[in-house]
């Protein structure tokens, strides 16, 4: 299994007349955090598009459990449970508040298509050997 976690703190910008986080900035919190994942690892999305690869996202899950709000420090657990082992990788995603508090859990699958033709390809054999250590 392999996991990172990023920090993001809530823009006033990203909350509603509640003063609650608008559901849709979760997508963005977990793209923030996916994409600090791969850059641990040392590949980047830039990387792979370089490589020729693009991933687009064909679904998300998302379940809110708590709200987050204005100025929290949100940490964003993102984990890999399986290595991929072919055109599509899984993400799941946890955000938490400063005091530990479980706020909303996801699902993000995503696909790694050649961007030249858009047929579907494995991932990149940098990322599946960085990530293969995980998994041993």
């Amino acid at each position: 299994m392999y996991q990172s976690e990023t920090k993001v703190r809530v823009r006033y910008a990203e909350t509603d007349q509640m003063n609650v986080v608008y559901h849709g900035n979760y997508a963005q919190y977990f793209e923030v955090a996916r994409v600090e994942a791969i850059r641990e690892l040392g590949l980047s999305y830039k990387d792979m598009e370089a490589m020729g690869i693009i991933m687009p996202l064909v679904e998300l899950h998302v379940k809110y459990l708590r709200p987050a709000h204005y100025d929290d420090l949100l940490t964003i657990r993102t984990i890999l449970k399986e290595l991929p082992a072919d055109h599509r990788i899984e993400f799941h995603q946890e955000v938490y508040n400063e005091q530990g508090k479980l706020l909303t859990i996801g699902r993000v699958v995503l696909y790694f298509i050649k961007a030249s033709n858009k047929e579907k390809t494995t991932m990149p054999k940098d990322l599946y050997d960085k990530l293969a250590a995980f998994f041993e």
